[in-house]
């Protein structure tokens, strides 16, 4: 009885330092990829940061300012673009932004908008399949391997559907990585541009041409690429993070029970030993 419980218990630690074994090749995996992530993230920043004051500068400066980018519709859907991950094994991560979505969602259907979809990582894609609403966009395994052209043609497509006048409202959903142990499901308007810095009276001494409003219009596509960019490298980055936590919290968890495993084994090896010489020794004594 001993010995086959003892054969169960090492074949169950064989299968938990296999496991470990996986476990912490992920964490090792998920570490370099959010090293390189944090570089991509950090490089774009200055880009969009540069853009969004320029966009103000043309907003605040021009008298009479107006552009249908700055003001909300009363007509129109409300696209919702929702970015996850292309994996699981990641904790809480993917459930926080969804939840946080979904939420949004019926506050909008509640106020008689109609709601559109696109979805950025796998795991959005499968989350929204099950939805009535209609999906604009799905963008899966695109993360990793990013670019400002495949966040501009995005953007392009969202704008000439706002030009036409199907959409109202966007906004992006997203995970900030707010430190590598700590990440945060976002929301951010993105049409109507919000936070312009308007200086009433003032008007500038530059010229733009055609018309400011021309000018403003044109970044528009840049702007919005500038957020998808920067809103995607960072969920990447928040994914790897998350992930990175999760193995390593499974590796603990995997040694503790290797611990507790091999603790049994000796156990259950000393209470073998000790039955057998229980057996010799009764033997020898009924021999006597």
């Amino acid at each position: 009885m001993a010995a086959s419980n003892m054969k169960a218990i090492k074949r169950r630690i064989k299968s938990v330092e296999s496991t470990m074994q996986i476990t912490k090749a992920m964490e090792l995996v998920s570490s370099s990829k959010l090293r390189h992530a944090k570089e991509r993230a950090e490089q774009a920043v200055p880009f969009f940061n540069l853009l969004y004051e320029t966009m103000s500068e043309v907003a605040s400066e021009a008298v009479g300012f107006h552009s249908a980018y700055t003001e909300l519709r009363e007509q129109g859907a409300a696209l919702l673009i929702v970015m996850a991950g292309d994996r699981g094994l990641a904790g809480g991560f993917n459930l926080n932004v969804f939840r946080l979505a979904d939420q949004r969602l019926k506050e909008l259907e509640a106020q008689g908008r109609e709601v559109i979809l696109m979805t950025v990582g796998k795991k959005a894609s499968e989350h929204y399949a099950k939805f009535p609403n209609r999906i604009l966009g799905s963008f899966d395994n695109v993360a990793e391997k990013i670019t400002t052209y495949t966040a501009l043609h995005m953007a392009e497509h969202i704008v000439h559907l706002f030009d036409e006048g199907h959409l109202a409202l966007v906004e992006v959903f997203f995970t900030n990585m707010v430190s590598p142990l700590a990440q945060e499901a976002r929301q951010m308007q993105v049409i109507p541009v919000p936070n312009l810095e308007k200086a009433e009276g003032v008007q500038s001494l530059t010229n733009y041409e055609p018309s400011p409003e021309a000018v403003f219009n044109s970044l528009i596509p840049q702007y919005l690429a500038g957020i998808l960019y920067c809103t995607i490298v960072d969920t990447y980055a928040s994914e790897q993070a998350a992930r990175r936590m999760a193995m390593e919290n499974a590796t603990d968890n995997a040694q503790e029970m290797i611990d507790d495993l091999s603790l049994k084994y000796n156990r259950a090896r000393q209470a073998s030993i000790t039955q057998e010489l229980t057996e010799i020794v009764s033997g020898a004594n009924a021999q006597e």
